[in-house]
């Protein structure tokens, strides 16, 4: 086996260790769901899909925003029913501030990179 080609087997099957941290990665929805958070301070997933105009849906929200809690983009909490609507608690969502630097870092970047877009 040529020298790099070890290497490079090498580097593919080593296994990393589980303390090892994972890239941050942030996908177009999750932009928006902090974008949305951002400017709103709080809302429920509901909400985020009436905000969002169409670009989230009642399905994947959810999925969305389970994902974005799991990486430490956003925070919940259990809030009370409103007085006499009845019903089950809402989960409310707030941005962390890992999340408020993760929409920074992407949105200055954007406009670096795009400089025609930045408003």
């Amino acid at each position: 086996m040529p020298r790099w080609t070890a290497v490079l087997h090498s580097c593919k099957t080593a296994r990393v260790a589980k303390s090892h941290p994972r890239a941050l990665t942030v996908s177009r929805k999750e932009l928006l769901v902090l974008e949305l958070l951002v400017a709103n301070k709080q809302l429920y997933g509901l909400q985020l899909v009436a905000a969002s105009r169409g670009r989230l849906k009642r399905g994947t929200v959810y999925v969305t925003l389970g994902r974005m809690e799991d990486k430490g983009y956003i925070a919940s909490k259990l809030d009370d029913p409103p007085p006499g609507a009845g019903g089950l608690p809402r989960r409310i969502y707030v941005p962390t501030p890992l999340g408020r630097r993760m929409l920074s870092a992407w949105s200055s970047g954007a406009k670096r990179l795009v400089p025609e877009f930045a408003q």
